[in-house]
């Protein structure tokens, strides 16, 4: 169902200073930097062997990051999974049980089509489909 890791978010507070540590620190190389209005957050994509780091800054408190923020402060915030078939593994994990945020695939970062599956039904942890890039 999963090809890969493609990515773990951390909910940052200050973009630039997590970047500065990200790519200086950990000399992991900026690879993209986006603003996803549908996600309400600004995101930056750091490389790291294939996967990635996507540090997550909200751009208002009353975004689903913004809110973890508040909760949780500064961190990890989800992890994401590669499939070539969204809807697919989507259809796999309803049929498993698992209870679902997004029913349908929606626009994430370099224009993938993501879904999230709800932490409540992946032992704590916010979990992400990617599809595409």
């Amino acid at each position: 169902m999963f090809g890969r890791i493609d990515h773990i978010g951390v909910a940052v507070e200050d973009l630039d200073e997590a970047v500065a540590l990200y790519s200086e620190r950990f000399a992991m190389p900026v690879e993209h930097r986006e603003t996803v209005e549908e996600q309400g957050v600004e995101a930056v994509l750091l490389g790291v062997g294939e996967s990635h780091v996507e540090l997550l800054r909200p751009l208002d408190a009353d975004t689903a990051v913004g809110r973890f923020l508040t909760r949780n402060g500064p961190g990890l915030h989800h992890v994401a999974y590669s499939t070539d078939d969204i809807e697919s593994a989507l259809e796999r994990v309803r049929a498993a049980g698992m209870k679902l945020i997004d029913e349908r695939p929606r626009t994430g970062i370099r224009a993938t089509r993501v879904a999230f599956l709800h932490p409540k039904s992946t032992g704590g942890v916010l979990t992400e489909l990617v599809e595409g890039h």
